[in-house]
């Protein structure tokens, strides 16, 4: 069976392990049931997901012009210490800016590589985490708005990497933390006008598994751009990759915006 369309990031679902989907157009593809099953990808072309026009993406499955232009890339995004709309400046979109900026946000800890510092919107959670192939992950602090989320993680960042280290992540090389000790050593280092939003008693630890066969020794990513035909054996999913049997890695997110047909 052919499925085509434009990659976006996998939708998934919380479970024991997660489900994962490939949401097209027309239809969408439940990735779980093609464990251990030959797949082929082949590239057909590019469509920016902002502007919807055919043509080469520059970042973030965006075209040039969209990615410099769109509220929907800013400065903020990246780097949540920037968000203004709290002062109500706008960056190019306040409406825009408002609605992401001004609701609930959540600094935690994660252990996908080594322990790393985030931010995600509350009601991100706990896709964040499973973007990020989090196999544990803990909340740390819950703030009003993206700003304040942002300066947390930025005082964090002295002690704790913002950086998922992908290639150890996908290979299952992560050490084993004990987060809830981790957070308790991080009140003192949180700037203080966050102090009063720190989640004292609250000591939840997800823990996230994913569907995976077999993890690979080692791991090659595959380019759409430089490897338009590939083929081969699913034999998981992690992050916002799919991995395969000879160790060719693909990041499904890092793809978006490019035109696929999938036989399976």
């Amino acid at each position: 069976m052919q499925y085509q369309g434009v990659l976006t990031k996998m939708q998934t679902e919380l479970g024991s392990p997660i489900q994962y989907y490939l949401v097209f157009e027309d239809n969408f593809l439940n990735v779980n049931q093609l464990l251990d099953k030959e797949i082929e990808i082949n590239f057909v072309g590019t469509q920016c997901l902002n502007c919807g026009k055919k043509k080469k993406i520059y970042r973030q499955g965006f075209c040039y012009e969209c990615f410099y232009s769109s509220p929907a890339v800013g400065d903020w995004i990246m780097r949540p210490e920037l968000s203004t709309a709290h002062l109500g400046i706008a960056d190019r979109d306040l409406e825009y800016e408002s609605k992401a900026q001004l609701q609930p946000h959540i600094v935690y800890l994660a252990s996908a590589s080594e322990i790393k510092v985030g931010v995600t919107r509350k009601a991100q959670i706990p896709t964040r985490w499973i973007d990020q192939g989090a196999s544990q992950a803990i909340a740390i602090v819950e703030v009003p708005n993206r700003y304040l989320a942002g300066i947390t993680e930025v005082a964090l960042k002295d002690h704790y990497t913002d950086k998922t280290n992908w290639r150890k992540m996908l290979q299952n090389s992560v050490e084993s933390f004990d987060l809830i000790a981790e957070k308790a050593k991080i009140e003192s280092l949180i700037p203080q006008e966050v102090r009063d939003y720190f989640y004292a008693e609250k000591n939840d630890v997800y823990e996230l598994q994913y569907p995976v066969l077999t993890y690979p020794a080692k791991v090659n990513s595959l380019n759409l751009d430089k490897t338009p035909s590939f083929s081969g054996k699913l034999t998981g999913i992690k992050g916002q990759y799919l991995l395969f049997e000879n160790g060719t890695v693909f990041n499904v997110r890092g793809s978006e915006g490019y035109v696929v047909t999938i036989d399976v």
